[in-house]
């Protein structure tokens, strides 16, 4: 099974709302995880009511730091942008991932909307690119709005030459 962690700086709403989506969507072949730079040790109000709206729960979640999970045995890793890094260790071997995505925590149930929205795209291809048709049994049938240049994918070790 594929692991992927999730990073964004609370560990309260992106990053928790794409290791739910992943978990959820995954069809079985993915297991996400998720922290913060700085996590704030609760999951956003806002984060649950959005995902409840899916039909996920956060049961079980909570907001955790880098430090509690095992980067170097993830296979992909995404930062969550807008100065949000993930400090992966030397033998980390699989890739990084950046997805600019707003951070909607303190903003109104429209905001968290949206957010989930792009995260829940950014999902959508990245399950494809990892493990893909078989993701699309288990993902939502809609028209998908994708905006391109929003995701960069580098390897992790093109930055260590």
């Amino acid at each position: 099974m594929l692991k992927v962690l999730f990073v964004c700086y609370g560990n309260s709403c992106r990053s928790q709302m794409a290791e739910a989506l992943v978990n959820h969507r995954g069809a079985g072949k993915v297991r996400a995880f998720s922290a913060g730079s700085h996590p704030l040790g609760v999951i956003s109000q806002g984060t649950h009511e959005v995902l409840r709206e899916k039909g996920i729960t956060l049961e079980g979640h909570s907001s955790k730091g880098l430090q509690d999970v095992p980067i170097s045995e993830m296979d992909v890793v995404v930062e969550r942008g807008y100065g949000v890094t993930c400090p992966v260790p030397a033998d980390f071997k699989g890739r990084l991932i950046q997805w600019n995505i707003p951070d909607p925590y303190g903003l109104d149930w429209d905001c968290f909307r949206a957010v989930r929205d792009l995260i829940e795209n950014e999902v959508r291809t990245l399950l494809v690119d990892l493990v893909g048709d078989c993701a699309n049994s288990k993902l939502e049938t809609r028209n998908w709005k994708m905006e391109t240049g929003n995701s960069k994918t580098a390897r992790s070790d093109a930055g260590r030459e």
